[in-house]
């Protein structure tokens, strides 16, 4: 089970109740992909690839039932790590976050193809050949702190025009994923420079307060749109005014870590921009962590601070 990190924020959202969708209509539980029967990409959304992650979960249970059909090419909408979804409880809502191990580290062909066994590893496994077939994937999720809701692209030119065209939210962070494994946004040809495939995988605030299920509503909605799975005329009455501009974030590198003793020199919530280079962040053990360089972004702080995760990104703005 997850390791149990200490909440310290309300519960303003709840979780839906999925079991209407369990059947579906592709053989896997919690997968339905409508076809429209005209040539288009196939655009697939996902959500509950945490469990304890919920505001995605609203927002394909709100989708479902507005009764919208793609009007071009395919479209597939998933639950993904259900049985840790389905052990919410708000009582206690860190913990259900997986049940074996975490489900967006499990996306390279070595472990997918390899001989470990997990809860995690068999939906992945069975939920591969949706992904692998996806042209265009929202990953829809949320963050342990309260702070601004950011989009992450990838590493690719491609991922960032896909976010703009998206045009939520605001934040754009262009990163390189995780050491401790390979996100499902990062799988096959999504990061193949070559391959017209994309994705994007959208933290849409804190896990549970009211805005992350407004920022994944709308995320949805525009994406559907620029995807052309649907018009414009469509969504209109699904989102909100015209969006801000948005700012971009290229992200040099995680900051990895190496000892069970790892520690913040201050409270970051995400965001914060450390004027000089040079400056100590944490301590890792004995050892230092400074920022690499000058007006460095600080990216998602985490609270999970175990040797081989991401205490925090860190990044510089840059012209997307």
């Amino acid at each position: 089970m997850t390791p149990r990190v200490e909440n310290e924020y309300p519960i303003e959202i709840t979780a839906p109740d999925i079991s209407a969708y369990k059947a579906g209509n592709t053989g896997l539980d919690y997968v339905t992909t409508f076809d429209s029967g005209k040539p288009g990409p196939h655009v697939m959304v996902t959500a509950v690839v945490h469990g304890n992650e919920i505001c995605g979960a609203i927002a394909l249970d709100y989708f479902f039932k507005t009764g919208l059909q793609p009007r071009q090419g395919k479209l597939t909408l998933a639950f993904c790590n259900v049985e840790a979804y389905l052990s919410y409880d708000p009582a206690d809502p860190t913990v259900s976050r997986f049940i074996d191990e975490d489900f967006n580290r499990l996306w390279s062909e070595d472990v997918l193809d390899g001989d470990r066994q997990s809860q995690e590893l068999t939906r992945a496994r069975a939920f591969r050949p949706f992904v692998a077939d996806a042209d265009l994937l929202l990953d829809i999720h949320s963050m342990q702190k309260k702070t601004e809701a950011l989009v992450l692209s990838g590493p690719l030119a491609k991922g960032r025009v896909l976010a703009r065209g998206t045009s939520v939210p605001r934040i754009v962070v262009s990163d390189h994923g995780h050491a401790a494994g390979k996100r499902m946004r990062d799988y096959g040809d999504f990061i193949n420079p070559d391959s017209p495939k994309n994705s994007l995988l959208v933290e849409c605030g804190q896990h549970w307060e009211k805005t992350s299920e407004i920022v994944a509503k709308e995320s949805l909605f525009r994406f559907l749109a620029h995807t052309g799975a649907l018009t414009k005329d469509d969504i209109a009455p699904h989102v909100g005014p015209d969006p801000e501009p948005q700012q971009f974030i290229e992200v040099s590198g995680p900051v990895t870590i190496k000892t069970d003793k790892f520690r913040f020199v201050d409270e970051y919530h995400g965001f914060e921009v450390i004027e000089k280079a040079g400056t100590v962040l944490a301590y890792d053990g004995d050892e230092e962590v400074v920022t690499p360089y000058d007006n460095c972004v600080l990216i998602m702080p985490s609270k999970r601070l175990g040797p081989g995760g991401s205490a925090v990104r860190l990044g510089r703005f840059i012209d997307g």
